[in-house]
Order: C-alpha cells, then sequence, then structure tokens
C-alpha cells in the first residue's frame, strides 16, 4: 500500500511540470500572432530602425552574459577546484541566461512618435498572467528551498550564496523589464503599433522564460538532493516526504529543460517583411 501511495504521490507532483510546458506551448500561438502583425504592417523609417537597434543590442549583451558565464567557470575552477568539473555547463548557462534577462532590461527607447494623450497596454497583452505568476512563485521557492537548506547546515556557503543571489538577482531584473514594457507608452504610428506590441510581447516572455529556466533548474535540483538525503535515512512507517521532494525534483528539472527550449525559439529577434503584403 505504501508503494502505491509513493507512486500516485510521484505522478501527482510531476503534474505541475506538464501544465507548465503546455502552457508555453500555447504561448508560441502569442508569438505566432505578434510575428503576423509585424509582417502585414509597413513600419515606419524608425520602426525600421528601432527593430534593427534592438536586435543588435539584444544579441551585444548576450554576448556578454556569454563572458560572464566564462567568467563564472574561472571562478569556480578557482573555488571549487576539481569538484568545478560539474560545474562548468550550469555557470556558462546561467551567465547566458542573465544576459538574456539584462539586454530585455536594458533596451534603448524606440525613437518613434509616442501616442498622445499616452496610451499603455495591459499586462493580459503582453503574455499570460498563469505564466508570469508560475515563475514569480517558482522564484520564490528556490530562493525559500536555498535558504531553508544554508541555514540548516546542507549547503556549503559558497553554494548557498550563488543559490539564493542569482536567482534572486534575475528575477528583480526581470520584473524591471516587465515594468518597463508596461508603463512605455504605445506608439503613436498606426504601422508601428504592431512592432510596438511585438517587442513588448518579446521582452515579456524572453525574461519570464530566462527567470524561469533558472529558477526551476536549481529548484529541482535541490529538491532531488533532499529528497535523496531524506530516503537514506531508515523510519519505522512510511515516510512520503523523501518521495514528494525526489518527485519535486524531477518535475522541477523536466519543467526547466522544456522551458529552456521554448526560450530558444523566442530568442530570434523581431523581423518585419512584406511578404504578406506581397502574398
Amino acid at each position: 500500500m505504501g508503494r502505491l501511495i509513493a507512486v500516485v504521490l510521484f505522478i501527482a507532483v510531476l503534474v505541475p511540470g506538464v501544465l507548465l510546458a503546455r502552457a508555453w506551448a500555447l504561448a508560441a500561438g502569442r508569438r505566432a500572432v505578434a510575428s503576423a502583425g509585424v509582417e502585414f504592417a509597413t513600419p515606419t523609417p524608425e520602426g525600421l530602425a528601432t527593430l534593427h537597434r534592438q536586435a543588435q543590442h539584444g544579441r551585444r549583451v548576450r554576448r556578454l552574459g556569454l563572458l560572464l558565464g566564462v567568467v563564472a567557470i574561472v571562478a569556480s575552477v578557482v573555488v571549487f577546484a576539481e569538484a568545478s568539473v560539474f560545474l562548468w555547463l550550469p555557470a556558462l548557462l546561467t551567465g547566458l541566461l542573465a544576459g538574456v534577462v539584462l539586454a530585455e532590461a536594458t533596451r534603448p527607447r524606440p525613437r518613434w512618435r509616442l501616442s498622445a494623450p499616452p496610451r499603455r497596454p495591459r499586462r493580459g497583452e503582453q503574455i499570460s498572467p498563469w505564466l508570469l505568476w508560475t515563475t514569480r512563485a517558482v522564484a520564490v521557492a528556490e530562493v525559500a528551498v536555498a535558504s531553508v537548506m544554508w541555514h540548516r547546515g546542507d549547503l556549503p556557503d559558497s553554494v548557498g550564496w550563488v543559490a539564493v543571489v542569482v536567482p534572486l538577482a534575475t528575477w528583480l531584473l526581470a520584473e524591471v523589464a516587465l515594468l518597463r514594457a508596461l508603463l512605455r507608452p504605445l506608439a503613436g504610428e498606426g504601422a508601428d503599433v504592431p512592432v510596438d506590441e511585438a517587442l513588448r510581447t518579446w521582452t515579456a516572455h524572453l525574461v519570464t522564460a530566462a527567470t524561469s529556466v533558472l529558477a526551476l533548474l536549481p529548484l529541482g535540483a535541490l529538491l532531488l538532493a533532499a529528497g535523496i538525503d531524506l530516503g537514506d535515512r531508515v523510519t519505522e512507517n512510511v515516510d512520503l516526504l523523501p518521495v514528494a521532494l525526489v518527485a519535486g525534483g524531477f518535475a522541477g528539472l523536466a519543467a526547466g529543460l522544456a522551458v529552456a527550449v521554448f526560450l530558444v525559439t523566442w530568442l530570434r529577434p523581431v523581423r518585419t517583411s512584406e511578404r504578406a503584403l506581397a502574398g
């Protein structure tokens, strides 16, 4: 009976990861609509210049993120010595994701004419609130779990600092990018409006996905380690907590990898073409 309960609990904890992947699959439809809106419009010269500048800025800052990842690899070698052989990939991934969020948070303001009186979009027009609040909940959960394990002595100080500070800083930077996309007035020129909406949609999904990956993967690893550690202890009765932690760890890792796949598809910059008008 205990094994049956454990299997049911394991499956139940995996369900949120499946739902999250499904939500990101639906978000691809929003991206397709935003891209179609750009293709059916003929942006002004200011709009075309904005698209070019935004794409250039994104590439430059992401390269900076790659450089930060290389610096993190060197730092891990200095701090962890031989153990750093398992850390080069997480360090590089952290730098790349930080570059994605930093690029969106520091995007230059468009130079086109703004709406008068100023009109601002609603959050639901940019990204699903469910995805946004799920990301925030995961970030809070990761910081809380890492803080508890660090306080209990389950994490060394060097690992604890990274597990708490990096996801928290990325989350705060993502909130800055989301706030900028929400408060900036909409474009005033009719042809530039779909371009403006597409850029905001890209920003919202990029920072949300990057923050999700940078919170889900560490959270999954921490839960998995905690579950394995508890599973090694001998108890008289059936203990479902290790099973729940291990299942949650697998769910976090699987969900993080799934969101990373969708993140890669959002990295392509917004482009405009006249194929739709010509065809």
